[in-house]
């Protein structure tokens, strides 16, 4: 392991001769024998940023493969090199450039969005779907197809199968069914070796755990089998108001806690946000109905600063008039009078942040810089985090959802290369999600809310606390040592199998490109 990592040091610049070796580079793309296509110019400048808008890039080409075939090529062609590496990238939703590679190759996934087939193996009913395939067009095609559906989602459906399955996959589902790493069975991988190579529990089972949560790491995800489930027709949609966060916290554990003890709900989320009428930060986000008013005259007269909502559905069929949670509902400690329900369609629930991203598309903000922030946190050090940061440094908000809820760490499947806060004997751990849309815009305003980053970051490692940071982004290889803790050796050994010139996803800064070359 210590022999491969020495291997990651970079050549003598002195001694290179850039334009030489993009000239060589370039003849090498163009000797691609290609189904689809190759692009050095009108493409390039759109690849070389993301969602996030805080990195850019200037890759050298951008490949639209037509076949998983094309990938393998590319692949292949960068191993030749002494430089290039290859990103894939899916609907560029990254936040920090991870889906970016400056002077290399960028795979456009997207390109490959025609795959989505259910199939039926050992009584269970299955989706073969592209890695390219936004899950919006999954849950389209499951549902109005077969009344079928995937059981785990994200709450923003514009992302590729493959962008999630590298990293988790995360939503109000993820208490009962587990990320969306932990509903796949099968996925077929195109390694960083150039070798496709389908895996799964029991076949090339190193390969599909390392890829699954893996940051593109080991692999390019071309297809993936997800397991489905009936699809329910309405969903009754809950929002609770809580003025402490002790009891918000207590009840939403109580709540996920309830699986497997008979009749539950079927997604639990939370939010915090501010105590006051900004439309952006307050009152004005928890209604459900335009008709729907928040009267801030039921708060108690302790309500501080920061107030929150916990989010809650049940799925249900159209004759399904069934109130059981009703008693459920009752022992929660919410501001009674604050509570908001409404019925919607099943699509219409899980496409709800379509709906928002339309807005902030017409509105300009979509396009903004969003420096997120997404952490896991401890059960222990929940209401620490919570009164340092949501009532402290985020007491006026973020311009965005501030997104806190619980997750079950025995629906998570520790052999992927995911990494969870150690817990210490917890079942329970915290999804922390501070989405800011940056609706001032402008250069201060970013710098601004990175520093805010960093400040709860900081205080986050300053005390100790037992946290990991989601969809992760750091510097040096010392950082993601850290990171990955007693993961990372076996991270490392999986980088020398399965990417040995660490060719794939050079935008996590995690390994640097080999300069041998396999030719």
């Amino acid at each position: 392991m210590i022999a491969f990592l020495e291997r990651f040091v970079p050549e003598n610049e002195t001694e290179a001769n850039p334009e030489h070796e993009e000239s060589t580079n370039i003849s090498l793309c163009l000797s691609l024998d290609l189904q689809g296509s190759l692009d050095f110019t009108s493409t390039t400048a759109a690849a070389g940023k993301d969602f996030g808008g805080l990195y850019h890039t200037k890759p050298l080409a951008v490949i639209r493969p037509a076949v998983p075939e094309d990938v393998v090529r590319v692949v292949k062609a960068a191993s030749l090199s002494s430089n290039l590496t290859v990103a894939a990238r899916g609907n560029g939703h990254s936040i920090n450039g991870q889906a970016m590679t400056d002077r290399g190759l960028v795979i456009d996934m997207r390109a490959m969005d025609d795959l989505i087939d259910v199939v039926t193996f050992n009584g269970s009913v299955y989706v073969d779907v592209g890695g390219g395939v936004l899950w919006e067009d999954v849950l389209r095609h499951c549902v109005l197809g077969f009344g079928l559906s995937p059981r785990s989602w994200t709450d923003y459906l514009g992302l590729t199968v493959g962008g999630t399955l590298s990293n988790a996959g995360i939503s109000g589902q993820a208490f009962r069914y587990g990320p969306q790493t932990s509903n796949v069975s099968e996925l077929e991988v195109v390694t960083g070796k150039g070798e496709t190579m389908v895996c799964s529990e029991t076949q090339n089972s190193e390969l599909f755990f390392g890829v699954l949560g893996g940051l593109g790491q080991f692999g390019i995800i071309t297809r993936a089998r997800v397991l489905l489930q009936k699809a329910p027709d309405m969903v009754r949609w809950i929002r609770l108001v809580y003025a402490e966060f002790t009891e918000f916290a207590k009840d939403a554990e109580w709540l996920v806690s309830q699986e497997g003890k008979g009749e539950s709900f079927d997604y639990v989320e939370g939010f915090a946000f501010v105590n006051s009428d900004d439309p952006v930060n307050g009152w004005p986000l928890v209604p459900l109905h335009p008709g729907q008013r928040f009267d801030p005259s039921r708060l108690p007269s302790t309500a501080g600063p920061v107030l929150y909502c916990l989010e809650l559905a049940l799925h249900r069929s159209c004759h399904d008039q069934s109130t059981s949670l009703d008693k459920m509902l009752r022992q929660l400690r919410y501001c009674r009078n604050l509570r908001f329900e409404v019925s919607v369609g099943y699509m219409e629930f899980l496409l709800r942040v379509k709906q928002a991203e339309q807005a902030a598309m017409a509105s300009g903000i979509w396009d903004n810089p969003h420096p997120w922030l997404n952490l896991l946190v401890s059960k222990r050090d929940i209401v620490d985090f919570d009164r340092a940061v949501f009532k402290n440094i985020l007491r006026h908000g973020i311009g965005g959802p501030m997104l806190v809820y619980p997750l079950r760490r025995s629906k998570w499947d520790n052999r992927t290369s995911v990494v969870l806060p150690e817990g210490r004997g917890e079942e329970i751990f915290y999804l922390v999600a501070l989405l800011r849309f940056n609706p001032r815009g402008g250069a201060a305003a970013v710098e601004e809310q990175v520093g805010q980053n960093e400040e709860i970051v900081r205080w986050c490692r300053d005390k100790d606390l037992d946290y990991k940071q989601y969809l992760p982004h750091y510097q040096t290889q010392e950082q993601w040592k850290r990171h990955f803790g007693k993961k990372w050796t076996r991270f490392v050994e999986r980088k020398a199998r399965f990417d040995p010139l660490a060719l794939l996803s050079p935008g996590q800064s995690i390994f640097s490109r080999s300069t041998r070359s396999l030719g």
